[in-house]
């Protein structure tokens, strides 16, 4: 094997289908079909979930979400906006509701999942706007939802990490909802694509450099090309340059990932702003290796997940 991945996340390799973003629709037939079996089996006893639709930014859609919340919990818990991976083009409620329910389940606390569109039917801005629509409206129903504000994050991995970091930019320029987390796992954050590893990681399971050149150009759309000077940081985050004022973030990636030297840099560039930054790197990794549940490495990214939010959250011990 090229990669020296780890030997207990190499044999689902041969078992998983190809993903290839070129075909979007084949992406998210693919993905639906893999996913419904485990949702089906799921154990969500002691929860309280329930779905609703968040009014879209003017013109827009209204936006579906998927709140969970601890059966018969009392008074004002900590909230998480779950924004789900996908490389902007697949990825739904469905996907995510394992990863939410555990979230809710393990830590006590509510998390707002976000169905926003994808591309390319629809193109930056409109996936961004439907996640801060989504996290005004959790704001503004926190009272019904019995979420604490001032202990508000935002979660996203992949592709909804790069939503995530730009959700969390909008709402310091737009003085909008204050958030007192933000959780990047494996998250896209750079469409020039020119760090080493990016350059390096043509063909690394799941993830390469040929799906990120297609996950951006349907990203951006026809109003920007994928490394032109005027991407917009709200598109790309990477490309602010001003970071100074963000909330407290844990960043997570992969050691065989493309994405890692991008979130690496991210990570550094927020201490040297002074935003308390955590960082793990996982050696041995790809992008999407969490899915072996099993593997001793994934464990230890879950449960590292796990204390980071609990304490970025202000968790209160059970």
């Amino acid at each position: 094997m090229k990669y020296n991945i780890d030997p207990e996340l190499r044999p689902i390799l041969d078992l998983l289908p190809p993903f290839d973003l070129k075909e979007p629709q084949v992406m998210r037939a693919t993905m639906d079909a893999m996913v419904a079996p485990a949702n089906a089996e799921l154990d969500t006893s002691g929860l309280d979930i329930t779905d609703h639709k968040a009014p879209g930014a003017a013109g827009d859609p209204e936006v579906p979400v998927r709140v969970y919340r601890p059966a018969n919990a009392a008074g004002a818990l900590p909230g998480l906006v779950y924004l789900h991976g996908g490389g902007f083009v697949f990825g739904n409620l469905e996907s995510e509701h394992a990863t939410c329910v555990a979230l809710c389940r393990n830590l006590g606390i509510v998390v707002v999942s976000v169905d926003y569109r994808l591309s390319p039917e629809t193109a930056f801005p409109g996936p961004l706007e439907d996640c801060y629509a989504a996290l005004c409206w959790t704001h503004a129903q926190r009272d019904s939802l019995g979420i604490d504000p001032r202990r508000l994050g935002i979660m996203g991995q992949s592709a909804g990490g790069c939503l995530a970091a730009a959700t969390a930019l909008a709402t310091r320029e737009r003085s909008g909802p204050t958030l007192c987390y933000q959780f990047l796992s494996i998250p896209v954050l750079d469409d020039r694509l020119d760090t080493p590893s990016m350059i390096t990681f043509t063909d690394t399971p799941i993830w390469h450099r040929p799906n990120a050149e297609h996950s951006w150009d349907f990203y951006l759309g026809d109003n920007y090309q994928r490394g032109a000077d005027n991407v917009p940081a709200l598109a790309a985050p990477a490309r602010e340059q001003n970071l100074a004022g963000l909330p407290p973030t844990c960043i997570t990636v992969m050691e065989f990932d493309p994405l890692r030297d991008e979130a690496l840099i991210y990570g550094q560039r927020l201490l040297a702003a002074g935003v308390s930054t955590e960082i793990h790197c996982y050696p041995g990794t790809y992008h999407g290796s969490s899915m072996v549940v099993d593997a001793a490495l994934s464990k230890r990214g879950v449960a590292d997940m796990f204390t980071a939010l609990a304490r970025g959250l202000c968790v209160d011990p059970q």
